[in-house]
């Protein structure tokens, strides 16, 4: 997902619009349904010429007509917020992954208990990893994924050849190929970020700060001043501040465009990058031989208590809301939607995960590149906080690291003591609300 903004907690505040409502059966008797979904192209009109044709073929096949919005990133989450509180809203909506705590929270959502996972292929039908992130532990999923992500590390082949380097293979020989690759007098660097992106940053705040052992929460108490997240914060910013290998300029970088250009035209040997980055990198002229993925490097030997984290589970799920007037209606779209045929439909044309192990048969999902994702996905990826704060936590954090990241740019000392104070206001403010 790119955009998050509040907890789900201020719904009420977010929006004053009431939204459409929801599907009914037409004057003709036919069953109409209204689909919010979240834009995972190149533009929405890209989005609405690949779904449009599935959601026909579903109205072919059940004789149940779908209506389409798609809706951007920096709008979905106070819409959602705002048919929550109104209930007045779509069918089934897609959601950040990230979201499915906070969003439980509102009560507004259909609960995926056994029976109405059973209607959408049940628990075993999807990737146990994906699963990770769709409600709170213990309790019945609120969606069920959609379309998986990770993130891994892009390299520039062509660069790394002529310097006569291997893909880096733990943190140090990051540091070392960066270092190495990083020319400013011809404008080229070992790194990019999308440093004003707080998303991007709460991320991997939280990807280095797992590496060092970094306990988010305790039951709802943040810890987000621990010094293990202060560890996995300075891990980040010094790419900037102390290594000097990321572009200064990429922290003014609010979305990836820029960012994935400096990475397309060799201004930059090396990104972190989410799955669905593989697409917008071609678009912008480079070739799939040009480049390679591996998993992002982890510090050799680990931190005390550090887990073997590369990436969150990442990626969209897919909700259906209470108020939906066809709920059967809605349960059948959402397994059609993750069916192992539109699994493989679907993210071949938007360039993610499949979320369900059949839809990996297909030759497309068995690349080098997807592979590597798969396992990023499988075996070290970690949810984030399954709770109805993290909303919040990823706000709060991430503009914390990006102001960190925008010191660092301009040459100020950004150490462990100014690291723990900002960190230590934001959870402050995480405790005493928005």
């Amino acid at each position: 997902m790119r955009t998050r903004t509040a907890a789900a907690a201020t719904a009420a505040a977010l929006v004053a619009a009431v939204l459409g409502g929801c599907g009914t059966p037409g004057r003709d008797g036919s069953r109409t349904l209204t689909y919010w979904a979240s834009n995972q192209g190149a533009d929405l009109g890209a989005d609405r010429r690949i779904l449009r044709p599935e959601l026909a073929e579903f109205q072919r096949r059940t004789g149940i007509k779908v209506k389409l919005e798609v809706v951007p990133w920096s709008d979905l989450l106070s819409r959602i917020l705002t048919a929550a509180a109104s209930g007045r809203g779509p069918d089934v909506v897609n959601i950040g992954n990230t979201w499915s705590a906070s969003l439980q929270a509102t009560g507004a959502f259909i609960p995926f208990d056994s029976a109405a996972l059973a209607k959408v292929g049940g628990r075993s039908h999807f990737l146990a990893a994906a699963m990770a992130s769709t409600g709170a532990p213990g309790r019945d999923p609120v969606a069920v994924p959609l379309y998986g992500l990770a993130y891994g590390l892009y390299y520039n082949k062509h660069l790394f050849a002529a310097a006569g380097l291997r893909p880096p293979a733990d943190w140090a020989e990051l540091i070392s190929a960066g270092k190495r690759l990083t020319d400013p007098a011809h404008g080229r660097w070992g790194l990019s970020v999308e440093g004003a992106s707080y998303t991007e940053n709460a991320h991997f705040a939280f990807i280095f700060g797992k590496q060092h052992g970094a306990e988010l929460f305790r039951g709802s108490t943040p810890l987000l001043d621990s010094p293990q997240l202060v560890a996995g914060v300075k891990q980040y910013v010094d790419l900037v501040g102390r290594y000097r290998i990321a572009n200064p300029s990429s922290v003014e970088y609010a979305n990836d465009t820029p960012f994935i250009r400096d990475f397309a035209t060799g201004r930059a040997a090396m990104v972190m990058l989410q799955s669905n980055g593989s697409s917008a990198i071609e678009a912008d002229g480079m070739k799939p031989a040009d480049y390679g993925v591996v998993p992002i490097p982890l510090p050799d030997p680990l931190p005390p208590g550090g887990q073997r984290v590369t990436s969150l589970v990442a990626g969209i799920n897919i909700a259906a809301f209470t108020d939906s007037r066809d709920h059967d209606g809605a349960l059948r779209l959402i397994r059609f939607l993750t069916s192992t045929e539109e699994q493989q439909i679907l993210n071949k044309a938007f360039g993610s995960l499949p979320v369900t192990p059949a839809a990996y048969d297909d030759p497309v999902f068995r690349t080098p590149t997807v592979r590597v994702f798969r396992q990023v996905l499988a075996t070290t990826a970690a949810p984030l906080p399954m709770i109805p704060e993290e909303a919040q936590f990823e706000t709060l954090v991430g503009n914390a690291v990006r102001e960190l990241l925008a010191a660092a740019a301009s040459g100020a000392t950004v150490d462990d003591t100014v690291i723990r104070a900002r960190l230590a206001e934001a959870n402050s403010q995480m405790q005493t609300g928005p």
